[in-house]
């Protein structure tokens, strides 16, 4: 099931990162607009497709649903990837889909940030200008020690090899970590938010 979803359910620009997600070490991310798919419910997955794809036809968003559920598969093995993630502030602010469905994808952000091998933080929107400020960044270690790094737009999107700009991008990265909310602070701004809904 995986393999077909993997190459029925995903665009083109992104298919070669699924190949490479299973083979990860570590993988870390910036999202300045929406949940991370390896983060996302099913039903935030499914009104992110609905509004992005109108015309869609109801499988068809189904199945863009069960192949983001797919990958999630990575955090359910004997040895998951080390996984980060920084979000701006505005993405647990943004009410998707309503507030139960808000405070369903909010309370899923809390549980992984209480995985061992987990870390969630937010960048709050008074945090002031950075280096990521143009689309979300993705970047995986890979077993052989290689690390690649996957830069989106609102369109447009590619994986990125060339070791001189992968390590920019992760300084970029590193800096932006830095200057968000520690992962204990950043859930009680996540808790927060959760119960004002």
């Amino acid at each position: 099931m995986y393999e077909l979803v993997r190459s029925e359910g995903f665009a083109a620009k992104f298919k070669r990162w699924t190949t490479c997600e299973p083979d990860a070490l570590a993988i870390s991310e910036w999202s300045p607009t929406v949940v991370p798919g390896l983060l996302q419910t099913p039903s935030y997955a499914r009104e992110i497709f609905r509004v992005a794809n109108p015309r869609a036809a109801a499988d068809e968003i189904r199945a863009l649903v069960r192949a983001r559920m797919t990958r999630q598969e990575l955090f359910r093995r004997a040895c998951p990837p080390d996984f980060s993630t920084v979000l701006c502030e505005s993405v647990i602010r943004r009410g998707v889909g309503g507030a139960p469905l808000m405070r369903e994808q909010l309370s899923l952000l809390l549980s992984h940030g209480k995985r061992p091998t987990s870390v969630v933080q937010i960048l709050p929107l008074d945090a002031g200008a950075h280096g990521l400020m143009g689309g979300t960044l993705s970047l995986l270690t890979r077993q052989s020690g290689a690390t690649l790094a996957y830069t989106e737009g609102i369109r447009l999107g590619g994986i990125v090899e060339d070791p001189a700009d992968v390590r920019a991008l992760a300084r970029s990265c590193d800096v932006l970590t830095a200057s968000a909310l520690p992962p204990e602070a950043s859930a009680e701004l996540i808790l927060n938010v959760m119960e004002a809904l």
